[in-house]
C-alpha cells in the first residue's frame, strides 16, 4: 500500500493530510487562532464540586471551566491507555466519593484529554500521560504496560526484557505504542531518557506556575503527526513549507534518523494539496451524501447527540438478485462508511443503517469488511453486532472536532436546523401577527417588512386574503422587499 502525508502550510493555518493509494484517507486542521488544548498540562484550581456526578469543574484558564471526573482522579487499574494495554498492576476498581478526593479551592495538576466542544467544557484527566516516538510515560503510575495491537508473545516479551533494565528503580510508569515493535534497544533508551527530561522540566514548570498557567504543551501539528503517524509504510512526506520543512528534519533526525530520507520540500508549482485532489474530497467531506461506485450512495448526519450513516442502493439494481444487490451496496457502503468516519474526523456514538439482509453470512462479512476499513484508524473504535433492524452501533473516540466543525458555522438562516419555513408559512406567520398586533395597539396603518420572496407571494397569490384582512382590520397594509431578511425574518411595523 502506497501512503504518504502531506503538510501545507499557510501563516494563520498549517493542515496534514494522509493519502493512500492516491486517495485522501485524514485530514487535520490547525489555525493560529484556535489551536488546540489536547495533551496540554495546566495547573488548575477546583472551582466546584458536585457530588451527584462524581465530578469537578476545574479552572484552568480557558474560557469555560473544565470537567474532571473522580475515575480520572482515581484509576481502578493503574495502566489504562487508548492504545489497549497489557499491565503490570493491579486494582480493586473502587472509586471513592469525589468529596474525599479534591476540595473546593484546591490547586490540582490536569492534563486536557478532550478539547472543548460546543457548548462543552474540556475534559481532564489528572493522570499525566506524555508521548515520544515509543513510548508513553505516566509520571504517576508505576507500571510498564505493552500496546495490544502488538500481538506477537516473542517481541512482547523482548520489549519487557529490554525496558527492564532500562527503567530499572525509576518510579515512572510506560506504556510502550505500536510504532515500538521491532525497535532496537538504543532507540527505546533513547526514548527512556528523553521522557526523562522533559518530566524533570514539567516539574520544575509546575513548582513555579501560578493557577492557569501551562506546564507542558503538546507539539505542533506538523511534528505531532509525524511522531504518532510516521512508520515505515509511509513512502514521502512533502511539505510546501521551508521553515516547516527544516524544523520537521531536525525532528526526524534526532528521533527517527532511519526515515531521514522519507522527508521532502515540496516547492511544485501547483498548491500540494491540489496533488492528489485533497481540496476537492475536503469540498465533498463536507457534504452529506457520498456516492458509491456502485450507484448507491451514504447519507452522513452529524448531531449533537450521535453520528448516523445510512446506507441506499441508489441507481444500483444488480444482476442477480435483490439479496445480492443489497449485499453488495453493503459492503462498499461498510468501507466507505469507515473511510468517512476518519476523513471526517466523527466520533462520539454512531449509528449505521445498513439495507435490510436476510442472509446471516452476508451479515457477518459486512461486518467483516467495516472492521478491515476500521483497522487503520489511529481513533480507538469500538463495533457492537448488527441489530435485527439491520442496524450497527459504533463508538470512535473523540478528542478534537470534526472536520465540519472545525471548518463551518450553524447556517445564520435556519439557524443550523437544515431546513428553512417557507414562504407560505411565513406569509400566514405574517398574517397572524398582523390581527395580533392591531388588538393590542392603535394605528393607522402596518408596514411590513420580508424576505422579496415572501413580499412576492404575498403580493401575487395572497392579494385577496391582504385585501380581506384589510377590511377585518379596518386598516391598510404596505409591503417592502428586504434584500437582507431571511426567508423566515419579517417585522411588522405600527405606523
Amino acid at each position: 500500500m502506497s501512503e504518504e502525508i502531506l503538510i501545507n502550510v499557510t501563516p494563520r493555518e498549517t493542515r496534514v493530510g494522509v493519502v493512500e493509494n492516491g486517495m485522501l484517507q485524514e485530514v487535520h486542521v490547525e489555525r493560529a487562532s484556535k489551536r488546540g488544548y489536547v495533551g496540554n498540562v495546566y495547573k488548575g484550581r477546583v472551582q466546584r464540586v458536585m457530588p451527584g456526578m462524581q465530578a469537578v469543574f476545574v479552572e484552568i484558564g480557558l474560557e469555560r471551566a473544565a470537567f474532571l471526573h473522580a475515575s480520572d482522579i482515581v484509576r481502578p487499574v493503574p495502566a489504562a491507555t487508548a492504545e489497549g494495554v497489557e499491565s503490570n498492576g493491579n486494582g480493586n476498581g473502587h472509586i471513592p466519593s469525589i468529596s474525599e478526593l479534591v476540595h473546593e479551592g484546591q490547586e490540582i495538576v490536569v492534563q486536557v484529554v478532550k478539547d472543548p466542544i460546543s457548548t462543552k467544557g474540556a475534559r481532564l484527566s489528572a493522570h499525566l500521560s506524555i508521548p515520544s516516538r515509543y513510548l508513553v510515560l505516566l509520571p504517576y503510575a508505576r507500571t510498564l504496560g505493552i500496546s495490544a495491537r502488538i500481538e506477537d508473545e516473542t517481541e512482547r516479551q523482548r520489549l519487557k526484557d529490554v525496558l527492564g533494565p532500562l527503567i530499572g528503580e525509576n518510579p515512572l510508569g510506560y506504556i510502550v505504542r505500536t510504532n515500538a515493535e521491532g525497535q532496537s534497544a538504543e532507540s527505546l533508551a533513547f526514548d527512556v531518557a528523553y521522557l526523562t527530561k522533559v518530566w524533570r522540566v514539567v516539574q520544575e514548570n509546575i513548582a513555579k506556575a501560578r493557577v492557569g498557567e501551562r506546564v507542558y504543551e503538546e507539539l505542533s501539528l506538523p511534528l505531532r503527526s509525524l511522531r504518532d503517524m510516521l512508520n515505515d509504510d509511509i513512502e514521502k512526506v512533502r511539505i510546501d513549507s521551508h521553515a516547516t520543512y527544516e524544523k520537521v528534519v531536525k525532528f526526524v533526525h534526532k528521533f527517527m534518523p532511519s526515515l531521514d530520507d522519507r522527508i521532502e520540500h515540496y516547492d511544485g508549482e501547483r498548491p500540494i494539496f491540489d496533488l492528489y485532489g485533497v481540496e476537492d474530497e475536503m469540498q465533498r467531506a463536507l457534504k452529506k451524501e457520498v456516492p458509491l461506485k456502485s450507484g448507491g450512495y451514504l447519507i452522513v448526519d452529524q448531531t449533537e447527540a450521535m453520528t448516523t450513516i445510512d446506507v441506499n442502493t441508489g441507481a444500483y439494481l444488480g444482476s442477480r438478485n435483490l439479496e445480492e444487490t443489497v449485499y453488495r451496496t453493503n459492503l462498499e457502503a461498510a468501507q466507505a462508511a469507515a473511510r468517512q468516519l476518519r476523513l471526517r474526523n466523527l466520533g462520539g456514538i454512531i449509528i449505521i443503517d445498513f439495507i435490510d439482509m436476510n442472509d446471516e453470512e452476508h451479515k457477518r462479512q459486512v461486518l467483516r469488511m467495516l472492521g478491515k476499513g476500521l483497522a487503520r484508524d489511529h481513533a480507538k473504535t469500538t463495533v457492537y453486532p448488527m441489530s435485527a433492524l439491520g442496524l450497527v452501533e459504533m463508538t470512535r473516540k473523540r478528542t478534537t472536532e470534526s472536520l465540519a466543525r472545525q471548518l463551518c458555522e450553524p447556517c445564520p438562516a435556519c439557524n443550523g436546523r437544515g431546513v428553512l419555513k417557507t414562504a407560505e408559512t411565513v406569509t400566514y406567520e405574517i398574517f397572524r401577527e398582523i390581527t395580533r398586533a392591531v388588538r393590542q395597539f392603535n394605528a393607522q396603518q402596518l408596514l411590513v417588512m420580508a424576505n422579496p420572496l415572501v413580499v412576492n407571494r404575498i403580493l401575487e397569490e395572497e392579494s385577496g386574503a391582504v385585501a380581506e384582512l384589510e377590511e377585518f382590520i379596518s386598516k391598510s397594509i404596505r409591503f417592502q422587499a428586504e434584500e437582507h431578511y431571511s426567508q423566515e425574518q419579517f417585522d411588522v411595523v405600527l405606523l
